[in-house]
């Protein structure tokens, strides 16, 4: 279910599906990013649960014979951290940001119970398990030759967001802060607001390569089509609902047909628009 993606040297992005979690993808629909040094593998985000961090693992080592040292959760979804416990017996040191840890303690129970009944037997093993090294605003990690800084700028589409910048690569891990191909969700733990100085922040360093958390890697101008218009357009379009008066029932009405060719786009549209009325009502 996972297809390996060669990005740029010693770079993969590892592909997953972009449907809902089922016991097919045990919550690896999302995508994953893979940097070989001379010292080992980094892994940014686990997996979804015990045995997804172990498919993981399978492609990794169709890649190398290098040991995974270091996994960066690059948020607070289930296939951002619940791998974590795999890698940790694999020896592996977790990175997460504060944000990060605090939204898998608070939402932890909550996703364990979700996936208990979308991927059933899929569950097997999986414990909730937290960063080995946590940070507040950034994280400089230093493995062989490369240098990774890992920068949360902000809530975006979980409290904890974080994206890796690889600079010897011109290479931008983004975990939730960018979707491509298909619709990003903008939940009851998102902000749309500060999502689009996430990614605007992230967008500074102007990277070549862009690995995003759903979708397969690709460039910065795909990225900003695909999640900054989006949410520009869906921020847009509330408030000025908002200001002619109208209420949540008329927030799926607005007009986000400009990105009706993202997939899960009739599944989410009308959600994320109430959603955003909601965060912005009150502005």
């Amino acid at each position: 279910m996972l297809e390996a993606q060669r990005v740029t040297d010693d770079v993969w992005a590892l592909v997953g599906p972009k449907e809902q979690r089922n016991a097919q993808n045990l919550a690896n629909n999302a995508t994953f990013g893979v940097v070989v040094t001379e010292a080992g593998v980094v892994l940014v985000d686990p997996g979804g649960s015990w045995l997804g961090a172990e498919a993981i693992h399978a492609e990794i080592r169709a890649l190398t014979d290098k040991q995974v040292t270091h996994v960066i959760n690059s948020g607070g979804q289930d296939h951002r951290w619940l791998g974590n416990g795999y890698w940790q017996t694999q020896g592996a040191t977790v990175i997460a940001s504060n944000a990060a840890v605090a939204d898998h303690k608070d939402r932890g129970s909550m996703q364990l119970t979700m996936l208990d009944n979308l991927i059933g037997d899929g569950l097997a093993g999986t414990e909730p398990a937290y960063a080995d090294i946590t940070f507040d605003e950034t994280y400089t990690l230093k493995l062989g030759e490369l240098e990774f800084e890992i920068i949360h700028p902000g809530q975006a589409h979980t409290p904890g967001d974080a994206f890796v910048w690889l600079p010897a690569r011109d290479t931008v891990f983004t975990g939730d802060i960018v979707y491509v191909e298909r619709i990003l969700g903008n939940g009851s733990q998102s902000d749309a607001k500060s999502w689009i100085e996430a990614f605007e922040a992230m967008a500074a360093y102007n990277p070549t390569h862009v690995v995003p958390g759903h979708g397969a890697a690709t460039t910065l101008d795909h990225a900003r089509a695909d999640t900054y218009d989006y949410l520009v357009n869906l921020r847009t379009r509330i408030g000025a609902l908002i200001d002619e008066g109208g209420d949540i029932l008329d927030a799926p009405k607005i007009d986000q047909s400009a990105f009706d060719y993202l997939e899960q786009f009739d599944s989410l549209a009308g959600r994320n628009a109430q959603q955003a009325f909601e965060q912005m009502e009150w502005e």
